[in-house]
């Protein structure tokens, strides 16, 4: 570096530290921000997983509870089927003994 003055000098090196000092925190400041900014995603990331775990318990209680509704429904539904058969079959010999008099 070409300069009249020796403290000119020191001041030019002074200066260019200086600039490369406020680029480094520039950069470290960015790298903590993009840090944060994570974090913070990841905490949405565990509270939405935290309310998608929450939902499927729910949704599994109710699924218990359909299911044995619809066993209970089906239980039901085979007692109402033997029991039409049956009276199908009596009111059937019924009215077959009627006509036979």
């Amino acid at each position: 570096m070409l300069v009249s003055r020796p403290g000119r000098a020191i001041d030019m090196t002074l200066a260019e530290a200086l600039k490369r000092l406020e680029a480094a925190i520039g950069t470290l400041e960015a790298a903590t921000m993009r840090r944060l900014e994570t974090e913070r995603r990841r905490g949405d990331l565990e509270t939405e997983l935290s309310l998608m775990q929450d939902d499927r318990a729910r949704m599994a209680v109710e699924l218990d509870g359909t299911l044995a509704r619809l066993n209970n429904l089906e239980a039901v539904t085979e007692d109402v089927d033997k029991r039409l058969a049956r009276a199908t079959s009596v009111v059937g010999s019924i009215l077959s003994e009627a006509g036979r008099r």
